[in-house]
């Protein structure tokens, strides 16, 4: 049975994968509509729904999987939050990008980068890796163009 901490870090990630869908739902009852509309099961109560936001309860595993799907995140990653035993790097299955410049070529050392590289390994394993994931959608990006 999952502790409070748990399903208040799941409603977190939660909140967090709505923030970056395109169809954003706002609230329980738009969240409920839009996750019924993909689930093939029983449909969920705007009720229900307002406990995963509110982290009261956490879905079963064949909500979870649609939640995970509609909302284009790791089904473990919403459940759990990122592994432990395996860095968030390593987890990817896409060829990882590559490798940026040597930080005496373009990146050089200062007492922000040092601050900013603190702030970030002082995060919570799961916010550290959603840092992570921001940072390749960025560089990603920039590879592109």
């Amino acid at each position: 049975m999952p502790t409070t901490d748990e399903k208040r870090a799941f409603a977190d990630r939660l909140k967090l994968a709505l923030r970056r869908v395109p169809e954003k739902p706002d609230g329980p009852t738009e969240l409920a509509r839009f996750f019924n509309l993909r689930y093939q099961g029983e449909p969920v109560s705007t009720q229900t729904v307002d406990k995963w936001l509110k982290g009261r309860t956490i879905p079963k595993h064949d909500k979870l999987e649609t939640l995970a799907k509609a909302l284009g995140v790791d089904l473990h990653w919403l459940h759990y939050g990122p592994s432990p035993k395996v860095p968030a790097t390593k987890k990817k299955t896409k060829a990882p990008p590559p490798p940026p410049p040597p930080p005496e070529e373009k990146y050089p050392v200062s007492p922000e980068s040092i601050e900013l590289a603190n702030k970030i390994e002082a995060l919570a394993p799961h916010h550290r890796y959603l840092v992570q994931e921001l940072v390749a959608q960025f560089y990603g990006e920039v590879e592109e163009d």
